[in-house]
C-alpha cells in the first residue's frame, strides 16, 4: 500500500499536498463521490502530477489511512511521553488523541469508509494502535500498577472508549454552543474534551484497570 516515494524535498512537499487535499475531499464527499480531479484541484496540481505518486484513487485512500494512523499514534506517544504512571500515560494519550481529532475530523469518516473500501487498511489501522496499548499494559502489570486483566481485551476496550468519547465531545461539540453539529459526525467540534468528562472517563478506566471487584482482601494476604 506504499505509494511511490518522492526523490526530492519538492516531491515530498507535492505528495504531502496531495494527501492533505485527499483528507479534505474524502471527508467532504466520501470515497465514491471523491475523484482524482477533485483531489488535484484542491491540491493545486495537475492530474498528471498525481500519477507520479499514486496509481489510483484507492492507492491514495490507503496511503491516507496509513498517514493518519502514523500521525495519530505519534501524537499520542508524544503526549504520554512525560507520564510517570500508567494512568497518567492513559490520560495524556487520550488528551492528545482528542486534540488530533479536533484538528483532523476527517479521521473518523476516512477510517469508517475503510471498512468497505479497504478492509485491510482498517485492520492495519486498529491493530497498530492496539499493539502499543498491549505493550504498555503488560509493562504496567509487571510494575504492579494495574490488576490481573487480559491486556489484549483491555487494549481494545480502551480504544473503543477513546473513539466514542472523541466522537461525542470533540466532533459533535458540547451541545452548548460548540462548533460541532450533532447531525454531522465529520464536523469539527470543541478543541478538547471538557475536564469533567475526562475526569469521569479516567475514573472509570482507573477502576477497570485496577484489581477489580472479583478479588477480595483475603486473596491479597
Amino acid at each position: 500500500m506504499t505509494a511511490t516515494a518522492p526523490r526530492t524535498a519538492r516531491g515530498e512537499k507535492t505528495r504531502r499536498k496531495l494527501l492533505e487535499a485527499a483528507e479534505h475531499v474524502f471527508a467532504e464527499l466520501g470515497y465514491t463521490e471523491a475523484s482524482v480531479s477533485r483531489i488535484t484541484e484542491r491540491a493545486g496540481v495537475g492530474q498528471g502530477t498525481f500519477y507520479l505518486y499514486f496509481d489510483t484513487k484507492l492507492r491514495i485512500f490507503e496511503e491516507l489511512v496509513e498517514d493518519l494512523n502514523h500521525r495519530v499514534r505519534q501524537a499520542m506517544s508524544e503526549g504520554a511521553a512525560s507520564a510517570t504512571t500508567r494512568l497518567e500515560a492513559e490520560r495524556a494519550g487520550f488528551a492528545a488523541f482528542f486534540r488530533f481529532t479536533a484538528e483532523h475530523p476527517a479521521l473518523y469518516r476516512v477510517i469508517r469508509e475503510a471498512e468497505f473500501v479497504s478492509p485491510e487498511s482498517l485492520r492495519l489501522h486498529y491493530t497498530r494502535i492496539v499493539e502499543g496499548y498491549i505493550d504498555g499494559l503488560r509493562l504496567a502489570q509487571l510494575d504492579g500498577e494495574i490488576g490481573d486483566i487480559d491486556p489484549t481485551v483491555a487494549a481494545w476496550a480502551l480504544m473503543g472508549i477513546g473513539e466514542m468519547i472523541g466522537m461525542r465531545w470533540v466532533l459533535w461539540g458540547s451541545g452548548e454552543g460548540g462548533a460541532g453539529d450533532d447531525a454531522d459526525p465529520t464536523a469539527s467540534g470543541t478543541t478538547a474534551v471538557p475536564e469533567h468528562v475526562l475526569d469521569e472517563m479516567m475514573r472509570f478506566i482507573g477502576g477497570a484497570l485496577g484489581r477489580g471487584a472479583g478479588r477480595s482482601d483475603e486473596e491479597d494476604s
